[in-house]
């Protein structure tokens, strides 16, 4: 049952592997809790007070709201695989409401702090800081996600146009246009690559010639943003919420900015409106004379 579920998420929803297995580890959790407490094994047979006595355990575990919801989550998405496939009639969960959460603020970095750090990666002959710069640069100027960078291959690059195809999420291709300064590190690079990787389709490797991995993308931002930012969160992730916040700080049409991002609707883009709508209020009671700072000069 759980086996069939994680293959139609797999093939049919097209998840990727680290979502698959996310979705695996809920489940089991589940199923551990089943088995603890009602030496119950079977999901057909479960009705939502044992549910609601699972979130009772996990919110005693000190888990956040957050990981609660997500596995709740997996589990509601399971019941809908079984009430689709003719297993169940009733979800157990169709009447559940999610424990609220605190809205998570994506502070963005800012173009001083990302411009220091593409500054202070000096691309010579040296392969990992030339890849490293790429990386940096290719995060702020494509917008694109860290899965989607480590799965670019070397054939995706078009030098004719200046364009880079992307493998999104449920192998939705777009692509992204390439800055001048970003196509000429790309070229040193892939020079230098030949040294390091022989036959290797995928266009980011490791400096023993394997495929870059998820890890390794997170510690190469978080290391340089740490020596120019003091903000909690560095991560890839930060990276393309910088690129759509100045993207529409500069004026940049919401649906442009999110057929770049490769959203597959608007509400999904609005999210990085807040912080374009916060840059304006500052220019805005900084300019207009009835501002208070303003109407006492």
């Amino acid at each position: 049952m759980i086996d069939a579920f994680l293959e139609y998420l797999s093939l049919e929803k097209k998840y990727s592997l680290h979502t698959v297995t996310a979705y695996k580890n809920d489940l089991r959790s589940f199923k551990d809790f089943l088995v603890s407490e009602y030496d119950q094994e079977n999901f057909l047979e479960v009705h939502y007070p044992q549910i609601r006595n699972w979130i009772v355990v996990l919110v005693g575990e000190n888990l956040s709201n957050r990981t609660i919801n997500r596995k709740i989550s997996s589990l509601k998405s399971l019941y809908k695989f079984l009430q689709k496939t003719s297993q169940i009639e009733v979800n157990p969960l169709s009447q559940h409401k999610s424990l609220k959460t605190e809205k998570r603020v994506q502070v963005p970095f800012t173009t001083k702090e990302i411009n220091a750090v593409i500054c202070q990666i000096e691309v010579g002959d040296d392969f990992i800081s030339t890849r490293d710069k790429l990386i940096v640069e290719l995060f702020y100027s494509t917008g694109i996600r860290r899965a989607e960078l480590i799965n670019i291959k070397s054939r995706d690059i078009s030098f004719s146009d200046s364009t880079i195809k992307v493998l999104g999420k449920r192998n939705k291709e777009r692509y992204v246009p390439l800055l001048t300064s970003v196509v000429e590190t790309l070229e040193k690079y892939l020079e230098l690559k030949k040294d390091f990787s022989i036959g290797l389709e995928e266009l980011f490797i490791t400096k023993k010639g394997n495929k870059i991995y998820e890890t390794l993308v997170y510690r190469i931002i978080n290391s340089y943003f740490s020596t120019v930012s003091s903000k909690e969160k560095k991560s890839p992730h930060i990276l393309r919420h910088s690129f759509a916040t100045h993207l529409l700080n500069q004026g940049a049409n919401l649906n442009s900015v999110k057929e770049l991002l490769g959203h597959s609707s608007l509400a999904a883009t609005q999210v990085y409106v807040q912080n374009s709508l916060d840059a304006i209020k500052k220019v805005y009671n900084q300019a207009h004379p009835r501002s208070t700072k303003n109407e006492n000069k």
